[in-house]
Protein backbone atom coordinates (compact mmCIF):
# COMPACT_ATOMS: atom_id res chain seq x y z
CA UNK A 1 0.00 0.00 0.00
CA UNK A 2 2.86 2.39 0.66
CA UNK A 3 3.80 2.13 -3.03
CA UNK A 4 0.44 3.64 -3.88
CA UNK A 5 -0.39 7.30 -3.70
CA UNK A 6 -3.60 8.72 -2.36
CA UNK A 7 -5.23 12.11 -2.44
CA UNK A 8 -8.09 13.66 -0.53
CA UNK A 9 -11.40 12.90 -2.19
CA UNK A 10 -13.74 14.14 0.56
CA UNK A 11 -12.48 16.60 3.17
CA UNK A 12 -13.22 16.33 6.87
CA UNK A 13 -15.34 19.47 6.48
CA UNK A 14 -17.45 17.86 3.76
CA UNK A 15 -17.83 14.70 5.86
CA UNK A 16 -18.90 16.74 8.92
CA UNK A 17 -21.43 18.66 6.83
CA UNK A 18 -22.98 15.47 5.44
CA UNK A 19 -23.17 13.89 8.90
CA UNK A 20 -24.86 17.00 10.31
CA UNK A 21 -27.45 16.83 7.49
CA UNK A 22 -28.11 13.13 8.10
CA UNK A 23 -28.47 13.75 11.85
CA UNK A 24 -31.05 16.45 11.12
CA UNK A 25 -32.97 14.13 8.77
CA UNK A 26 -33.08 11.34 11.36
CA UNK A 27 -34.15 13.81 14.07
CA UNK A 28 -36.97 15.04 11.82
CA UNK A 29 -38.08 11.56 10.73
CA UNK A 30 -38.26 10.14 14.26
CA UNK A 31 -39.43 13.27 16.10
CA UNK A 32 -40.22 12.48 19.72
CA UNK A 33 -39.13 8.83 19.49
CA UNK A 34 -36.07 6.87 20.53
CA UNK A 35 -33.77 5.46 17.87
CA UNK A 36 -31.32 2.58 18.10
CA UNK A 37 -28.20 2.86 15.99
CA UNK A 38 -26.61 -0.45 15.00
CA UNK A 39 -23.04 0.18 13.89
CA UNK A 40 -21.30 -2.27 11.60
CA UNK A 41 -17.76 -2.76 12.89
CA UNK A 42 -15.07 -1.87 12.31
CA UNK A 43 -15.53 0.74 9.61
CA UNK A 44 -18.50 2.61 11.06
CA UNK A 45 -17.01 3.49 14.44
CA UNK A 46 -15.96 7.06 13.55
CA UNK A 47 -19.13 7.72 11.57
CA UNK A 48 -21.46 6.48 14.30
CA UNK A 49 -19.57 8.50 16.96
CA UNK A 50 -20.05 11.71 14.99
CA UNK A 51 -23.58 10.86 13.87
CA UNK A 52 -24.95 10.18 17.36
CA UNK A 53 -23.87 13.69 18.42
CA UNK A 54 -25.93 15.17 15.57
CA UNK A 55 -29.15 13.31 16.42
CA UNK A 56 -31.33 15.29 18.80
CA UNK A 57 -33.38 12.35 20.08
CA UNK A 58 -33.02 9.70 22.76
CA UNK A 59 -30.53 7.28 21.21
CA UNK A 60 -29.04 3.91 22.10
CA UNK A 61 -26.17 2.21 20.30
CA UNK A 62 -25.16 -1.37 19.68
CA UNK A 63 -22.73 -2.99 17.27
CA UNK A 64 -22.43 -6.02 15.02
CA UNK A 65 -19.35 -7.31 13.27
CA UNK A 66 -19.54 -9.22 10.04
CA UNK A 67 -17.01 -10.65 7.63
CA UNK A 68 -17.48 -11.48 3.99
CA UNK A 69 -15.07 -13.74 2.24
CA UNK A 70 -13.76 -13.49 -1.28
CA UNK A 71 -10.66 -12.84 -3.31
CA UNK A 72 -9.15 -9.49 -2.41
CA UNK A 73 -11.55 -6.88 -3.70
CA UNK A 74 -14.42 -9.23 -4.63
CA UNK A 75 -16.92 -10.69 -2.18
CA UNK A 76 -18.12 -14.27 -2.35
CA UNK A 77 -21.47 -13.35 -0.83
CA UNK A 78 -20.76 -15.59 2.18
CA UNK A 79 -21.28 -13.58 5.36
CA UNK A 80 -20.12 -14.59 8.84
CA UNK A 81 -21.43 -12.87 11.98
CA UNK A 82 -18.51 -12.34 14.36
CA UNK A 83 -20.31 -10.16 16.91
CA UNK A 84 -24.05 -10.22 17.49
CA UNK A 85 -26.26 -7.53 18.99
CA UNK A 86 -26.28 -7.34 22.77
CA UNK A 87 -29.61 -5.49 23.08
CA UNK A 88 -33.01 -6.58 21.80
CA UNK A 89 -34.41 -4.66 18.82
CA UNK A 90 -38.04 -5.81 18.91
CA UNK A 91 -40.43 -2.84 18.63
CA UNK A 92 -37.55 -0.35 18.34
CA UNK A 93 -36.73 2.16 15.60
CA UNK A 94 -33.48 0.65 14.34
CA UNK A 95 -31.02 2.33 11.98
CA UNK A 96 -28.16 0.25 10.59
CA UNK A 97 -25.09 2.50 10.33
CA UNK A 98 -22.53 1.49 7.69
CA UNK A 99 -19.38 3.28 6.58
CA UNK A 100 -19.81 2.22 2.95
CA UNK A 101 -22.30 0.27 0.86
CA UNK A 102 -20.48 -1.44 -1.99
CA UNK A 103 -21.77 -4.75 -3.43
CA UNK A 104 -24.59 -4.72 -0.88
CA UNK A 105 -24.26 -8.39 0.11
CA UNK A 106 -23.24 -7.77 3.73
CA UNK A 107 -25.88 -5.11 4.25
CA UNK A 108 -28.64 -7.21 2.68
CA UNK A 109 -27.73 -10.15 4.93
CA UNK A 110 -27.74 -7.98 8.06
CA UNK A 111 -30.97 -6.21 7.09
CA UNK A 112 -32.83 -9.48 6.54
CA UNK A 113 -31.49 -10.96 9.78
CA UNK A 114 -32.59 -7.91 11.79
CA UNK A 115 -36.05 -7.95 10.19
CA UNK A 116 -36.64 -11.36 11.82
CA UNK A 117 -36.28 -9.69 15.23
CA UNK A 118 -39.35 -7.54 14.51
CA UNK A 119 -38.14 -3.97 14.94
CA UNK A 120 -40.77 -1.22 14.86
CA UNK A 121 -38.88 0.23 11.87
CA UNK A 122 -35.63 -0.66 10.15
CA UNK A 123 -33.65 1.91 8.16
CA UNK A 124 -30.20 2.01 6.61
CA UNK A 125 -27.71 4.84 6.94
CA UNK A 126 -24.39 4.99 5.11
CA UNK A 127 -21.69 7.59 4.83
CA UNK A 128 -20.59 6.41 1.37
CA UNK A 129 -22.90 4.83 -1.20
CA UNK A 130 -20.69 3.30 -3.90
CA UNK A 131 -23.16 2.54 -6.66
CA UNK A 132 -20.98 1.13 -9.46
CA UNK A 133 -20.34 -2.21 -7.76
CA UNK A 134 -23.82 -2.88 -6.35
CA UNK A 135 -24.77 -6.51 -6.93
CA UNK A 136 -27.98 -6.72 -4.88
CA UNK A 137 -30.97 -4.42 -4.78
CA UNK A 138 -30.63 -2.63 -1.48
CA UNK A 139 -30.79 1.10 -0.94
CA UNK A 140 -29.89 3.25 2.02
CA UNK A 141 -32.51 5.54 3.55
CA UNK A 142 -29.88 8.05 4.67
CA UNK A 143 -26.86 8.67 2.44
CA UNK A 144 -23.95 11.00 3.06
CA UNK A 145 -22.04 10.88 -0.22
CA UNK A 146 -22.74 8.94 -3.41
CA UNK A 147 -19.81 7.92 -5.58
CA UNK A 148 -19.37 5.67 -8.60
CA UNK A 149 -16.21 3.71 -7.98
CA UNK A 150 -12.70 3.93 -6.59
CA UNK A 151 -10.78 2.44 -3.69
CA UNK A 152 -11.03 4.76 -0.69
CA UNK A 153 -9.40 4.91 2.73
CA UNK A 154 -9.64 7.12 5.80
CA UNK A 155 -12.33 8.15 8.27
CA UNK A 156 -12.80 4.53 9.37
CA UNK A 157 -12.26 2.98 5.93
CA UNK A 158 -9.19 0.78 5.83
CA UNK A 159 -6.79 -1.19 3.71
CA UNK A 160 -5.48 -4.20 5.66
CA UNK A 161 -6.62 -2.51 8.92
CA UNK A 162 -4.52 0.59 8.20
CA UNK A 163 -5.45 4.20 7.37
CA UNK A 164 -8.72 4.27 9.37
CA UNK A 165 -7.26 7.18 11.34
CA UNK A 166 -6.99 9.56 8.38
CA UNK A 167 -9.42 12.42 9.09
CA UNK A 168 -10.35 12.85 5.42
CA UNK A 169 -11.42 10.23 2.87
CA UNK A 170 -8.72 9.56 0.31
CA UNK A 171 -8.88 7.82 -3.03
CA UNK A 172 -6.00 5.41 -3.69
CA UNK A 173 -4.32 5.84 -7.05
CA UNK A 174 -1.81 3.60 -8.80
CA UNK A 175 1.69 4.98 -8.50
Amino acid sequence: MLEKTHKILYSRERIASEIKRIGQEITRDFQGQEVMLVGVLKGSFLFIADLVREIELPTVIDFVRLASYGSGTQTSGIIEFRKELEMPIRDRNVIIVEDIVDSGYTLECLYNKLLHHQPKSLKICTLIDKTARREVEIEADYVGITMDDGFIIGYGLDHDERYRNLPDIHVVEDA
